[in-house]
């Protein structure tokens, strides 16, 4: 074999080796991009997304769409090139999607315990914007306070400091004055038994006020609220959830007969918090035809940076803005915007 047929051999292995390797070779990247978006208000694979039961329910128009964000893994070196290159996707490093220290299990678990999360607390921001009568219940606890080892999931809470709770904001505001350490009186149900005791408020590094050391969520009182919506992950869902609750339990149609979608976490008391990838989540709801898109205040500049076109952005801080500005907007009157 002379020496340029070797070259022309030894190049076409390589080449060969080189080609294999792009093809099979797993890189430490993502690719987010444009996820599924679901109607709050309808039917997802014959289930109803938001049921009440015990509760007159009014009819609905239009749509109240979730959004979400696609994750795709195991890239190559050569599909990870192909997504980078694709408009409609981002690649990313694969730790803060995945950290290395977590088992794929135990992130889908804490995925789908964010998401069982977001609806507690959807339920619980409506039942308190509709001022319907609830009770508020221990969902989880927050470890290594002195609550975890007093209180359970599930108990039921009757008083806070002498004062009757009908809502996880009353919670909040009775708490106001205290500080860490403070003791509280803590009066609670748990298996039909009313139960008294005292309760060390534990600290928290952002406020200056106790910290009771257990999450929590309000349950209808009289009646039922069923959010079902399987195979997603994440806290994000939590505002459309809780507009789907207002929107089946107030005789005004919020949507007022649009495509409306959004996204937003939300905790318990009503208030809206950001989410990332909003880029991806606007793209999906303009291609699947919305025309107002619910965005966090804290997201505004981004969304304004990547509105796909034609999406009126209004700008939420909490369940009530959202609940304000869509009907306001049914009215033709102004709506906060990004």
């Amino acid at each position: 074999m002379n020496r340029r047929t070797w070259t022309v051999v030894s190049a076409s292995m390589l080449a060969l080796a080189l080609g294999v390797l792009g093809a099979t070779l797993p890189v430490p990247m993502v690719a987010l991009g444009p996820g599924p978006t679901y109607d709050t208000l309808g039917v997802v694979d014959g289930t109803t997304v938001v049921e009440v039961e015990g509760l007159p329910v009014h009819p609905t128009t239009g749509h109240l769409n979730m959004t979400t964000v696609s994750v795709t893994d195991r890239l190559t070196m050569f599909s990870a090139l192909a997504l980078w290159a694709s408009p409609q996707n981002q690649v990313v490093p694969r730790e803060p999607i995945y950290p290395s220290n977590m088992s794929l299990e135990d992130i889908q678990q804490q995925n789908s315990a964010q998401f069982t999360s977001s609806e507690s607390n959807a339920e619980a921001a409506a039942l308190a914007e509709l001022q319907l009568p609830a009770t508020v219940v221990v969902t989880s606890l927050v470890p290594e306070t002195p609550a975890a080892a007093i209180l359970q999931p599930g108990d039921e809470l009757l008083a806070v400091g002498g004062q009757p709770m009908s809502s996880v904001r009353e919670v909040t505001d009775a708490l106001a004055p205290t500080r860490p350490g403070d003791l509280v009186a803590v009066q609670y149900r748990r298996e039909g038994e009313v139960r008294d005791v005292e309760v060390p408020l534990a600290a928290r590094p952002d406020r200056d006020q106790g910290l009771l050391g257990v999450i929590l969520g309000a349950r209808l009182r009289d009646g039922d609220i069923r959010i079902s919506l399987g195979g997603i992950g994440g806290p994000s869902a939590g505002l459309m959830f809780a507009l789907a609750v207002v929107d089946k339990l107030t005789p005004d149609d919020l949507s007022g007969g649009r495509f409306v979608a959004g996204t937003g976490a939300i905790e318990p008391t009503g208030t809206v918090t950001p989410i990332n990838g909003i880029p991806f989540k606007m793209r999906k709801a303009f291609d699947e035809g919305a025309t107002v898109f619910l965005v966090p205040e804290a997201n505004c500049a981004e969304a304004v940076a990547t509105n796909p076109g034609g999406l009126q952005l209004v700008r939420v801080g909490s369940l009530h803005d959202a609940v304000t500005a869509l009907r306001s907007l049914n009215t033709g009157g102004p709506v906060p915007a990004c």
